[in-house]
């Protein structure tokens, strides 16, 4: 999946050759620097010089990423999925099809991957205790997505078993994952992904860590099975990542308060810790995206790292809050699409060019995942207010100064 040419890439790089020379988001925009016959821009650092063999060196390309929310198949999600198959098993590829353009437009796209997956031909059950069709993980990546988070409260739902059902298919779909593991060995090394094509694709490290397990013990001997939320525990995998090659280091957070829209405490005390951690004056995190509310939440830079408290579902059947009654937040999202520029000289932090939002919503009633920008701009007009509500609540903690901005 991570070897694929996306359009993202080319995008990318016409955009920010100059931030490949050292600008930031805060700066004003500036004409791309001359490119000499070497394919090199004038001025650039030594780095980026030909090589002794007469090759241009490795110089790093700019790349985007893509991060969506929760995809939690109650059982009507599954019931559309096997209507959607005509009776050939189950096909969840269609519920995202109103996504994939923004999926597989980016150079590197990572979903949450909220539930565990059953045996073969079922049986099936959303919720409490949630065993999926491992169908799902074709349809991420038919979407377009190169790795999962797995990591969240019910990662144990079914056990070592259901983990290790579902780590499986992801495999076998071609979608890397993080957060779960099924042996010691696994849970130690880091997932470290391409972020595109070639020797020049920046390498990028996907942590994925969870509150809790809804009181399911740890498999007895088997503490790794799932990645709890720890301090110390993330910034040592941060590091060994770098240690491991990583250029850019992304933790999935999965973490809040369900059905409230301000992130909370714990939420504010860890992002603000986490992104306030460096080894050798580079921080330890470049991006934090988090999950579990089952509704939108803001985004914000702290410590000059964008921190998404809350993407919402991406896929979720008709969610029911606290109070008993169907709430229609639960079905509403947001993807984060984040450009990365290389730094000027090598070691130092990769930099956010750009940061963006695009509002998502899953449509109980036809079983598909809307992009609401998309929608509108087509006709849909009646989208209008869940979109702006999405927006409001993304942009409710001053994201927009630091440069946010809603992209289609």
């Amino acid at each position: 999946m991570t070897q694929r040419i996306r359009p993202g890439t080319v995008a990318a790089l016409a955009l920010l050759l100059a931030a490949a020379t050292g600008c930031t988001a805060q700066q004003p925009p500036r004409e791309p620097a001359p490119i000499t016959p070497t394919g090199t821009p004038t001025g650039a650092p030594p780095s980026a010089a030909r090589g002794a063999g007469g090759q241009d060196a490795d110089v790093p390309r700019p790349f985007t990423l893509v991060a969506s929310g929760d995809v939690l198949p109650h059982s009507s999600v599954i019931d559309r999925a096997a209507a959607d198959a005509g009776g050939r098993g189950y096909d969840f590829t269609p519920m995202l099809k109103g996504v994939a353009p923004v999926v597989s437009g980016a150079d590197l796209a990572l979903c949450h991957m909220e539930t565990v997956y059953g045996k073969d031909g079922g049986p099936y059950t959303g919720y409490p205790a949630f065993k999926s069709p491992p169908e799902v993980a074709t349809a991420l990546a038919a979407t377009g997505y190169d790795s999962c988070s797995t990591a969240s409260n019910h990662t144990l739902d079914d056990g070592a078993d259901g983990v290790a059902r579902t780590l499986g298919a992801l495999d076998g779909a071609g979608v890397r994952h993080a957060g779960s593991a099924r042996s010691a060995a696994e849970a130690a090394k880091p997932t470290i992904l391409s972020a595109g094509p070639g020797k020049r694709a920046a390498k990028v490290a996907h942590l994925a860590y969870t509150y809790g397990t809804n009181d399911i013990p740890l498999p007895a001997g088997k503490p790794w099975t799932v990645n709890l939320i720890d301090e110390g525990k993330i910034v040592a995998e941060a590091r060994a990542a770098r240690r491991a090659g990583a250029d850019v280091v992304v933790l999935s957070a999965h973490w809040g308060t369900e059905w409230q829209d301000e992130p909370d405490a714990r939420q504010l005390e860890l992002a603000d810790r986490l992104t306030a951690s460096q080894d050798a004056g580079r921080p330890d995190i470049d991006l934090i995206i988090g999950t579990h509310a089952h509704v939108p939440q803001a985004y914000e830079k702290v410590n000059g790292t964008w921190v998404v408290y809350g993407m919402g579902d991406q896929i979720a059947g008709a969610m029911i809050n606290y109070q008993g009654v169907q709430d229609p937040r639960g079905n509403q999202g947001t993807l984060g699409r984040f450009t990365f520029a290389p730094p000027a000289r090598p070691g130092e932090r990769w930099t956010v060019a750009k940061a963006e939002f695009v509002p998502q919503w899953y449509d109980t009633g036809t079983g598909r995942a809307v992009n609401l920008n998309a929608a509108i701009k087509a006709g849909a007009g009646h989208h209008r207010e869940v979109r702006d509500r999405i927006r409001d609540v993304t942009l409710g903690r001053g994201a927009g100064k630091d440069g946010l901005v809603m992209g289609e």
